[in-house]
């Protein structure tokens, strides 16, 4: 475990406890020694993290201390740097970018062993189908997405047959090959879902949907998994 990490668990576990707690309870709870213990909480207080009590008598965090942003742990570095270079090979060429700046600016401020851990992970997102051009930039619908904004589109379904439609989109997968929006369709009064390679022509609205994104996305979900329990019930593979 690195010292960044070992510090933010001591941290964690100090401010589990309302009352002072002893080195030997926390050596036992973060598995290290109680001189690590000790040596620990040396350095949080010359950072200034207000740690009070002594030797003997138990330590306790003082109320109201609040951790600085981007204090990581191992796992956490981990997770953040995988999922970004995910977003960085398979988002749409504005979101691949964002995510390779998001990394360089945590790098920028990470302590020096945190740094190190994340610039040398040896967590790689690996797939095996190869990467497809994404035929048009989805930034307008990410952006519809974010402001709860109506979409008007052109779509041209599997069989060739295009369609004009008004949609509410309130998400946006990423598959391996293929992006799509899971919308409310005016047309069809219904939830649908839209492959952005065969949108051929998109415009935000001025006019927001008059339900909120969360609202849509909790019925979807509900519809997905009833959907999903039905076809397990008839035992027919969809």
């Amino acid at each position: 475990m690195s010292r960044s990490a070992r510090l933010l668990d001591l941290i964690q576990a100090l401010r589990r406890h309302r009352r002072p707690v002893t080195a030997a309870e926390l050596a036992a709870e973060l598995g290290v020694s109680i001189r690590t213990v000790y040596r620990d909480i040396g350095t949080l207080a010359g950072q200034g993290v207000p740690v009070e009590g002594e030797a003997g008598l138990g330590y306790v965090l003082r109320p109201g201390f609040m951790l600085p942003p981007l204090m990581f742990g191992d796992d956490e570095i981990e997770a953040l740097v995988l999922g970004l270079r995910w977003v960085a090979q398979r988002g749409d060429g504005p979101l691949g970018l964002a995510a390779q700046n998001a990394a360089a600016k945590i790098m920028a401020v990470l302590p020096a062993d945190l740094k190190a851990l994340a610039e040398d992970s040896g967590l790689l997102p690996v797939s095996l189908q190869p990467s497809v051009a994404e035929p048009r930039d989805l930034t307008e619908i990410r952006r519809a997405i974010r402001t709860e904004r109506k979409l008007r589109i052109a779509y041209t379904d599997g069989q060739g047959r295009a369609s004009d439609r008004v949609i509410w989109p309130f998400a946006l997968a990423f598959f391996e090959r293929i992006r799509m929006v899971a919308a409310w369709c005016e047309t069809r009064q219904a939830f649908r879902h839209f492959r952005t390679d065969r949108i051929v022509e998109v415009a935000v609205a001025d006019e927001r949907y008059p339900r909120r994104r969360h609202a849509l996305l909790a019925d979807w979900r509900a519809e997905m998994k009833a959907a999903q329990s039905d076809v397990a019930k008839s035992g027919k593979v969809p």
